[in-house]
């Protein structure tokens, strides 16, 4: 029954994280630069407590846990990261923005809303596998 539930719980989190609540990150804004929502290519601060989304502004109070829950070789967090950012086809030279004109803070939301899943997954699979130790007969 655990395994059900559990496996339930995850599909529930993975299916609808849109509608998760955003992981509590702090604002840090640059003054000196006029703010601005939009992302050109965001990044990590070297010891991944943060989010670099723009000059003028970055998400702090990243949780070392998120980086667990991987996406072949990296966090979805760092997939994220690297999907969503303006670029150009060489060959075409067509961009691709990823930036909403009826939602500016879409990104910014997104990536509280990746942390969040990311925990919760990982407390998740750590519970299955706990229940999975304690009962010999799953």
């Amino acid at each position: 029954m655990t395994c059900v539930r559990i496996g339930k719980q995850l599909m529930d989190l993975h299916v609808n994280y849109e509608q998760k609540d955003e992981y509590r990150l702090a604002l840090q804004e640059n003054k000196q630069v006029p703010f601005d929502w939009r992302i050109t290519k965001m990044k990590l601060t070297p010891d991944k407590t943060a989010v670099v989304v723009n000059e003028c502004l970055t998400l702090v109070g990243v949780p070392p846990e998120c980086f667990q829950y991987r996406l072949g070789g990296r966090s979805a967090l760092e997939w994220v990261i690297d999907q969503y950012q303006v670029t150009t086809d060489k060959r075409s030279g067509i961009e691709s923005d990823p930036n909403r004109v009826d939602d500016e803070q879409y990104i910014v939301h997104l990536v509280g809303r990746v942390i969040t899943v990311s925990v919760e997954t990982v407390k998740l699979v750590n519970a299955l596998a706990e229940a999975v130790m304690d009962d010999p007969a799953l």
